[in-house]
């Protein structure tokens, strides 16, 4: 019973994360800490950018998360680490490696449903470019208008 429960805070929070990663890339990313993101929508390079910063956040608490539910053994906490960590591999996965292609010698093809549909969402982010009156805040998620056409 245990296993199952962990199990369930594990995926909990990596589902949960994908509201988080929405709602921080459009409230905070495109508001207040854009300074920080502008970069990313207008890269010079695929080397290090400002935007960076962002998943270090995330990676940060997920490895407090995990530390800290080790120490006070309270599995509950390390899953919710874990689950973290999940996601921001999944995002690392799509978001860096298959979409904007910044790790050299790496390549991932959008080859599925599901992958081109969250690629196609991606675009049509970038295509907007801006801060203000942008669309597709998600990054693991894609709603069915950015299905590819049949």
């Amino acid at each position: 019973m245990k296993i199952l429960l962990n199990l369930l805070v594990i995926l909990g929070m990596a589902v949960y994360m994908e509201y988080v990663a929405w709602f921080t890339h459009k409230y905070v990313m495109h508001g207040f800490l854009w300074a920080l993101h502008e970069d990313h929508h207008r890269p010079r390079d695929r080397g290090w950018q400002k935007n960076d910063l962002f998943a270090v956040f995330f990676s940060f608490i997920s490895f407090l998360l995990i530390v800290t539910g080790l120490l006070v053994r309270w599995t509950p906490l390390f899953s919710a680490g874990i689950g973290m960590a999940l996601y921001g591999i999944g995002y690392v996965l799509f978001h860096d490696v298959m979409f904007h292609r910044r790790i050299p010698g790496i390549r991932i093809k959008a080859k599925g449903r599901y992958l081109q549909r969250i690629v196609r969402a991606h675009k049509a982010h970038h295509q907007k470019g801006g801060r203000k009156d942008n669309i597709s805040f998600s990054f693991l998620y894609a709603g069915k208008e950015y299905d590819v056409p049949a």
